[in-house]
């Protein structure tokens, strides 16, 4: 598998690992066939799973790298991670701010512009908006590799990014679908949703990889920039939408993060 991908352009190994991603949404997705409910402690193990994953890739998988890269480019390590983490988090922030969506919150929050669009098509931009640091972060750590001293190290680093991200799709998949469900939807229409919510990864994995690849001195900010919009999702989004529970519950989530940061720890070690 590593020998195939070493033998791709970094822009075709980002394609296949965020098709993997899609893919697992997609999988997940697919779970509205044989659920139409979800429990509220389930999904709050979730998405708290999905938090602890985006955190330790975070750090292992994109901010570690950034700042060894910055300093092999003879940079002020800590400014130009802090530099690109922040503009990560800024980006999300505007992004939130202006593209209209609503939150699965039990509120409903709609947020961005004023549009007239329908309440399932604002649920669905909500994730969409959130899996495009996610494909970037897929997209940037192939790039990498394609720069990198030891390319085939490097690659499976880049293929942890892709299973620790793929793995936390899988329940995502399910956490769009199956509420889109409860909103009244067929199954079909809830699937069909779903699966749409993560085909903006595979769009921001070659547009994230391109651009590392084609300006390589972008490099430790473009990973820095990841990091700083998964942890904006996270912090923002996913621990509060996952906290919106009885105390007694809330449990939950926190061994959600725990399990999810622990996969994603192993992955990176292990394979990077």
């Amino acid at each position: 598998m590593v020998t195939w991908l070493l033998g791709l352009d970094s822009w075709q190994q980002a394609l296949v690992g965020t098709g993997f991603t899609y893919f697992m949404t997609a999988l997940g997705a697919a779970l509205v066939f044989f659920f139409k409910e979800i429990k509220k402690e389930l999904l709050n193990l979730m998405l708290g799973f999905a938090s602890g994953i985006m955190i330790a890739a975070s750090f292992w998988s994109l901010l570690d790298p950034a700042i060894s890269k910055a300093e092999e480019n003879g940079d002020i390590a800590w400014l130009v991670v802090s530099i690109g983490f922040g503009l990560g988090g800024v980006f999300l922030y505007i992004a939130d701010k202006t593209l209209p969506h609503m939150h699965f919150g039990p509120k409903h929050e709609v947020e961005g512009f004023q549009t007239h669009l329908k309440r399932t098509i604002l649920l669905v931009f909500s994730i969409t908006l959130h899996n495009i640091p996610e494909g970037l972060a897929v997209g940037v750590a192939f790039g990498a590799a394609a720069n990198a001293s030891d390319p085939k190290a490097a690659t499976l680093a880049a293929i942890s990014v892709a299973l620790g991200i793929g793995i936390q799709n899988f329940p995502e998949g399910a956490a769009v679908s199956i509420p889109l469900r409860q909103e009244g939807l067929s199954r079909r229409k809830a699937f069909w949703y779903g699966q749409a919510s993560g085909v903006v990864e595979p769009i921001a994995g070659v547009l994230g990889a391109l651009l590392v690849t084609k300006v390589s001195l972008l490099l430790p900010y473009a990973l820095a920039f990841a990091a700083g919009a998964m942890i904006y999702v996270v912090v923002e989004e996913l621990i509060p939408e996952a906290q919106q529970t009885l105390s007694s519950r809330r449990h939950f989530a926190v061994f959600g993060v725990m399990l999810g940061f622990m996969i994603m720890m192993i992955l990176d070690v292990a394979l990077g």
